[in-house]
């Protein structure tokens, strides 16, 4: 959580927005983001709000959409199911 923390800290940044500004537009309290980005804490629909404020939302297009794969079987099993592609 300290790394996306970071991350959003750098996001807000670059838009130029304060704290307070981030709060307002995302409609999470002051409080939750201030603790997000000082003890990494965070609900998960706060973070998603947070996200859509940033412009950020299709960042969780990433979340758990590479194949888990735990031996070189389970790569050409799902090549083969896939027409090729792993």
């Amino acid at each position: 959580m300290a790394g996306v923390a970071d991350c959003m800290v750098k996001r807000r940044k670059e838009h130029g927005i304060t704290q307070s500004a981030l709060a307002e537009k995302s409609g999470v309290s002051l409080g939750s983001i201030r603790r997000f980005e000082q003890s990494h804490e965070i609900s998960f629909g706060s973070l998603v709000n947070i996200a859509f404020a940033l412009h950020c939302e299709r960042d969780f297009d990433a979340l758990f959409a590479q194949p888990y794969y735990a031996t070189i079987d389970d790569v050409t099993a799902a090549a083969r199911r896939n027409g090729g592609r792993a």
